[in-house]
Order: structure tokens, then sequence, then C-alpha cells
């Protein structure tokens, strides 16, 4: 499994709408709004790398809205948590 971080730049008028959009894109697992220089990060998890191009360049570099991306391609994943877990911690009856 590889993992792609895409930093987006998007027109700000439209940032909830290429957040969704983003989001529903085969190969894209997370979409977050932040702040900072850049208005998303999307997090793209594939089998092979040439997927990577078919996703980050010729569809979410295509969403309307779209001004900019940076992609990172991670080397080495360093925490396996459960992160939907870590944030249901003490949360239960």
């Amino acid at each position: 499994m590889l993992t792609a971080i895409v930093l987006i730049d998007a027109d700000v008028a439209l940032i909830p709408e290429v957040a969704q959009e983003v989001a529903e894109l085969d190969g894209v697992s997370e979409v977050y709004s932040v702040t900072g220089d850049i208005d998303l990060i999307a997090v793209v998890r594939v089998a092979q790398h040439e997927q990577l191009a078919g996703i980050i360049a010729d569809r979410i570099g295509k969403v309307e809205g779209v001004e900019r991306t940076q992609t990172y391609i991670a080397f080495q994943a360093y925490s396996q948590h459960d992160l939907e877990a870590a944030f249901a911690l003490g949360l239960e009856d």
C-alpha cells in the first residue's frame, strides 16, 4: 500500500465543495480542511505507484476549484494507531 499526502490550494469560495468532491474519489481515504498556507489535505492510498498519477493529476487536479496541488509520498508509517478508537476514549458510559 502506497500513501500520498496531497496539499490542495482551492478557490476559497469553493473549499467545502472541493473537499467533498475530492473525498468521493476512489483512492482518497480522507480529506481535511486545515488552517495555514493550504486549504485542504487529502490522503491517497493505492496499491501501485502508477495509480497515483491517475488519481492526483488526472482527478484531484481537475476538480473545479482546485488551484494547485503539492504531493508528498510516504516512505514509512511510524504509527498504526486506530484514530477513531483514540478519539472515542472516555466517551463510553
